[in-house]
């Protein structure tokens, strides 16, 4: 299946701690690239969230943002009366060593560190309701990659099909330019008045033939062309071993241009270049 690297997705979710949100962004990197974005009360999740980013994603750089609003809820305050009635005492002792002191006011005796205490919630559930709204965040990503690569995948086809035919052009040329050649050698031979050994004739033939001969080129680009459409249809991560077919095809692509003496299959390795460009582009987006 082709996946692009190009996807967005939001999930978001009221809890009996409050509302969370999983907002999910991609694009194309060589390798995954997981950034996070959380709250401190949720800090403690995030090896956890990047082992399952990386279980379902293997490239793209990721953004993962999660924003949590916390509900209202009656919290149990607790006062440590032990520590206050110490605390009292020592204010009592300094209060006999003082002129004058002035009074004590009991909102400062409860801003002492350790006079107020906070009941403790478990976060267990929180964590657990987080990741579970992540794993369907990762799955609509997962779906929304799915959509774009199958667009991707058509779009490439489309391409390798325009690719095939200019390669049957090229073929259906070859015969015509070869006894052009030969007619070329020997209207030369004529203008220079000058007579060459049969067997010289087909040598120089040979030579040029040789020099010129695009086949192996051809045939080179029909193979990857063909591998290209193979690897598509692979249920595995695929956009590098694409990344090298479209390396090769331009290699066969150049080659073919330079070795060419018609203006046709000139004309033939530009559309190819181009062909192979505009896939190439679109093979950077998947995974």
């Amino acid at each position: 299946m082709i996946l692009s690297m190009t996807s967005f997705a939001r999930r978001e979710r009221d809890t009996v701690f409050g509302s969370l949100r999983w907002e999910l962004r991609s694009v194309n990197h060589r390798y995954l690239d997981v950034s996070l974005r959380m709250p401190d009360e949720l800090r403690g999740l995030e090896l956890k969230v990047r082992e399952k980013v990386a279980e379902k994603l293997k490239r793209g750089k990721v953004e993962c943002g999660l924003r949590f609003q916390a509900a209202d809820q009656e919290r149990e305050f607790c006062i440590d009366h032990a520590l206050v009635k110490r605390l009292s005492k020592g204010l009592s002792d300094v209060s006999h060593l003082l002129n004058n002191p002035a009074a004590i006011n009991p909102l400062e005796v409860l801003r002492w560190p350790g006079i107020m205490q906070v009941e403790v919630q478990d976060l267990t559930p929180l964590y657990q309701a987080a990741l579970v709204l992540l794993d369907e965040a990762l799955d609509d990503m997962i779906d929304s990659r799915a959509r774009e690569g199958e667009k991707l995948k058509a779009m490439i086809v489309q391409r390798c099909d325009a690719i095939d035919e200019l390669v049957v052009r090229v073929n259906s040329r070859l015969p015509e330019l070869r006894l052009a050649l030969r007619k070329k050698l020997e209207d030369r031979l004529a203008e220079l008045k000058e007579q060459l050994d049969p067997g010289r004739l087909e040598q120089e033939l040979a030579l040029l033939a040789q020099k010129m001969d695009v086949d192996e080129e051809v045939d080179r680009l029909s193979a990857h062309v063909q591998e290209v459409r193979h690897i598509l249809e692979r249920e595995e991560p695929v956009g590098r071993r694409l990344d090298f077919l479209m390396q090769e095809l331009n290699r066969e692509a150049n080659t073919l241009a330079s070795k060419s003496i018609d203006a046709e299959v000139t004309r033939v390795s530009v559309d190819l270049k181009v062909l192979i460009e505009q896939v190439r582009e679109q093979v950077q987006n998947i995974e």
